[in-house]
């Protein structure tokens, strides 16, 4: 089964909404690992790694995001699996 890992970036109405919440509970719902964090400049970094199918899956849940969410821009990169996350974490 093939792995994969991404990068994704995601900004707009993406802070206070809840959707590092979001993230984290559909990464979980599709076993994945990796972590979502906010940054300095209102955007949010997300790396998630697991089976392509699910990564595939994930970015097409995220790139909507939750109810009170509006994402207006969106980047994935996809970068070498590192298999070095056990679990999906949100980081505060």
């Amino acid at each position: 089964m093939e792995r994969k890992q991404v990068k994704i970036i995601a900004g707009g109405v993406v802070q206070g909404v809840g959707f590092r919440y979001f993230v984290w509970k559909n990464a979980q719902k599709l076993s994945l690992n990796g972590y979502v964090r906010n940054l300095f400049d209102g955007t949010v970094e997300i790396v998630a790694e697991g089976p392509a199918r699910s990564i595939s899956a994930f970015i097409d849940i995220i790139r909507i995001g939750p109810p009170h969410a509006h994402v207006t821009q969106f980047s994935v990169e996809r970068i070498e699996p590192a298999e070095i996350y056990q679990d999906f974490t949100i980081f505060h």
